[in-house]
């Protein structure tokens, strides 16, 4: 007879790689979102608030379609008033982080909103391990710090710390301690909900946080241009409902730490589509510093084949 622990182990193998494979796409995703928000023509929060409030009813139309989840069990809805206050406090970080990052992009370069924004997992490594007891290792600590390492050689040269961006860098550090905790909130969440359940309700709450904020704000909160709605629809789709769901789904099979650290692949990518879409140059370390990070992920990982 076949060993059922073999069997089971390598069901979980083959989960965590299906995980870490949509994490990586959905990275690739999120590396377009400054992009749009640098061409969008409306203010940063109204931005954030277009990006959730036009992914929204795509999501919602998911989880009304959705009728099993995950090994043929009936997807749990939110029921309790303890079930909504943990979506709505995925949504808080979310409206956070977005307000706050669009906002450092317009004060900053896209590379060192980006890449500040990323320092996420500075945060989420020692609450995973206070909070959920999450086992961090000194390979998973050193992996960290050199992914950190190779993110910022890769942006060694667009990336300045300087009295100009002072305030758009110290956005940035912001939005990552609000970004950690919306990835804490969606990997909790995710034990409990599926992926369109937690995306359709933490979207709308983020969009409704959002919009008295950019009215408050006095910010352009329609586009002047079907170009200007298309970027916000690009941005909508393509890293929000596409993006950052597969983001929500690795969440479930995958460490929290160890899915921040992987999700540095996404300054990389920004950085290389902020050279060819917006002309922001970066320096001839790129290549070195993508394959520290790469490294970095992979010493990161946690234990298996």
């Amino acid at each position: 007879m076949p060993d059922a622990s073999a069997f089971t182990a390598d069901h979980l193998y083959r989960t965590q790689r299906i995980a870490l494979i949509a994490l990586l796409i959905g990275a690739l995703g999120i590396a377009f979102a400054p992009i749009f928000v640098r061409l969008s023509e409306v203010g940063p929060v109204a931005t954030g608030f277009w990006r959730t409030a036009l992914a929204t009813p795509v999501l919602a139309l998911w989880m009304a379609s959705e009728s099993r989840q995950r090994g043929g069990r009936a997807s749990r809805r939110p029921s309790s008033l303890s079930d909504f206050a943990r979506l709505s406090l995925a949504g808080l970080f979310f409206a956070g982080d977005l307000a706050i990052w669009h906002t450092s992009i317009r004060y900053t370069s896209v590379a060192n909103s980006t890449l500040l924004a990323n320092f996420a997992p500075l945060y989420v490594a020692p609450a995973a391990w206070f909070l959920f007891k999450e086992r961090i290792t000194g390979r998973f600590v050193l992996g960290m710090l050199l992914a950190l390492a190779g993110a910022i050689v890769l942006m060694g040269q667009s990336f300045q710390l300087n009295a100009d961006h002072l305030f758009g860098d110290a956005l940035g550090l912001l939005t990552a301690g609000f970004y950690a905790g919306y990835i804490l909130s969606v990997g909790r969440l995710r034990a409990e909900f599926s992926t369109a359940t937690i995306m359709t309700w933490s979207g709308a709450i983020s969009a409704a946080v959002l919009l008295p904020i950019g009215l408050y704000d006095g910010e352009a909160m329609l586009p002047a241009s079907a170009n200007g709605w298309a970027v916000l629809a690009g941005l909508a789709l393509f890293s929000h409902a596409c993006g950052q769901s597969l983001i929500a789904y690795a969440l479930a099979h995958l460490p929290a730490s160890f899915s921040s650290v992987s999700l540095l692949l996404q300054p990389a990518a920004a950085a290389i589509l902020a050279w060819i879409l917006l002309n922001e140059p970066l320096g001839p370390l790129q290549a070195i510093g993508a394959a520290v990070i790469l490294v970095g992920i992979l010493m990161a990982r946690p234990g298996g084949r």
